[in-house]
């Protein structure tokens, strides 16, 4: 009786979320001088990291990626770790935000080479907060799975397959959001230049 409650509960939770989820152009992001949501998370190492905690030690560059299994994404991430040193010069941090599960964050770092923080979304809480939240159409979702082997219902909390928007937030210690990088076009992320330039 009590595992038919857990599974009712689990399956209610994902048709919960199936019917928030909306196109990639329904999602909008949150806006610049917004409060940022708070949140904690797990990083690839199974440790709870707090958004809270982190403002403590200065702002804080909140970066929103699909997976591992997206080659724009780790590309990204291998990008930003060249730069690390600069956006840390600034006073500032990298905490980078994908629904995959820890285990598939220890890959997204090994492939990106990457030594910053990488944070399990899980359920999408974070993703939901921050508005990037989206259902990609039947066709992306079987190329991501069936080229890219992406596994969405395996890799993530639960079957909706959904993915965030890849965006950047800067979030300073009274957190605010201060300055964004928005785009629903996968292929069009915040450079590092612009990172710095609004990093408070």
């Amino acid at each position: 009786m009590k595992n038919a409650a857990i599974l009712f509960l689990t399956f209610a939770g994902v048709m919960c979320h199936a019917q928030k989820v909306r196109l990639v152009e329904e999602a909008k992001g949150l806006e610049i001088n917004a409060q940022a949501p708070l949140f904690e998370a797990i990083n690839q190492f199974g440790e709870k990291v707090s958004l809270t905690e982190e403002l403590k030690k200065g702002p804080v560059v909140l970066i929103f990626y699909r997976g591992e299994w997206c080659p724009v994404c780790s590309r990204y991430l291998s990008n930003l770790q060249d730069s690390l040193q600069y956006i840390s010069a600034k006073g500032a941090q990298v905490l980078a935000v994908s629904p995959q599960k820890p285990e598939y964050l220890k890959k997204a770092a090994k492939k990106a080479e990457s030594n910053f923080t990488l944070l399990h979304d899980a359920g999408y809480k974070i993703m939901d907060a921050y508005d990037v939240t989206f259902l990609p159409t039947e066709k992306q979702i079987r190329q991501y799975n069936n080229f890219l082997g992406a596994d969405l219902t395996t890799s993530q909390s639960d079957e909706s397959q959904v993915l965030p928007v890849p965006a950047t937030f800067i979030i300073s210690r009274e957190e605010k959001i201060v300055w964004r990088q928005y785009n629903p076009d996968y292929k069009i992320r915040a450079s590092v230049q612009e990172m710095l330039e609004h990093i408070p």
